[in-house]
């Protein structure tokens, strides 16, 4: 696992360098989710590429920007599904971004899920690490070309932030009726339309709510499962909030496609809790 570990950092810093030194246009190309792929994600996705399959552990890749599961190791352990630059459409105006990955054992499924990382690219670079085996969510920081250690996070059990995703024009009135509930609790709208930075500003100003539900366009949701959703569950786990996809636990979820999506809500405790009464109650 250091090993991983070590290959995601390296990657960290070239993909640094790459945002800040690099074209930021778009290609020609469209994902597998039918995003235009900019030039800074192939070049984020080779970097990552081409350093995890340095280490022998690894058994398979899957990234958000290809189709296909990458073969590596017959004799690996690991499986590592990842999104190599989230949020980059941010990249032109000069928001933060970040990498996900997800390190998993067997299967992509939830329940195989062993090591969460992510990676924040902003005015500092920070990296966050979670582990099944821990109870510990550990911040790094990038100093002088090395990651130190910052400190440990930890959600209080009720926050302040509320960052709600997807079309609002096609959400479900109970949904819109909960965000405008939760406002008028007194909550403050943070919503970059970056999962990275935003789930990461949750986890540091202690809590909230990070929601992007099921819509009428999108009633299995946006984002994906292997390369996002089930990553980050398992760091709000880990860091004493929850993950739900309105009424189930995120990580109890099953994976019948690599690039399948679902609704998913993060936050702190009395958030999620919020949220599944919500759901539980206009459940069909």
């Amino acid at each position: 696992m250091e090993e991983i570990l070590q290959a995601i950092k390296r990657s960290a810093i070239r993909i640094k360098q790459a945002i800040q030194n690099e074209d930021t246009g778009y290609t020609d190309n469209v994902n597998q989710t039918g995003d235009i792929q900019l030039k800074l994600d192939v070049q984020s996705d080779l970097i990552i590429e081409e350093e995890l399959t340095k280490v022998s552990s690894i058994k398979e890749l899957v990234s958000e920007e290809k189709e296909e599961i990458k073969k590596l190791n017959n004799n690996g352990k690991y499986l590592v599904g990842y999104d190599p630059l989230d949020g980059s459409s941010l990249i032109d105006v000069n928001l933060s971004v970040g990498s996900i990955f997800g390190i998993y054992e067997n299967g992509y499924n939830g329940s195989d899920l062993s090591v969460s990382v992510y990676v924040v690219y902003g005015p500092r670079v920070e990296l966050v690490i979670a582990s099944k085996a821990s109870d510990e969510v550990g911040m790094y920081r990038l100093l002088n070309n090395e990651f130190e250690f910052i400190k440990n996070i930890r959600l209080n059990e009720k926050g302040k932030l509320n960052a709600p995703g997807s079309t609002q024009s096609c959400w479900s009135t109970y949904h819109k009726q909960m965000i405008d509930e939760l406002f008028q609790d007194g909550y403050r709208l943070r919503y970059s339309g970056g999962m990275v930075p935003d789930l990461h500003q949750i986890l540091l100003k202690g809590g909230g709510l990070f929601s992007y539900p099921g819509t009428i366009d999108r009633p299995e949701g946006k984002l994906r499962k292997v390369f996002e959703v089930f990553p980050f569950a398992l760091i709000y786990e880990k860091a004493g909030g929850a993950s739900i996809d309105g009424i189930n636990r995120v990580l109890d979820s099953t994976t019948t496609h690599i690039h399948g999506t679902m609704p998913c809500f993060f936050g702190s405790n009395y958030e999620i809790e919020y949220v599944k009464k919500t759901y539980t109650k206009n459940a069909k």
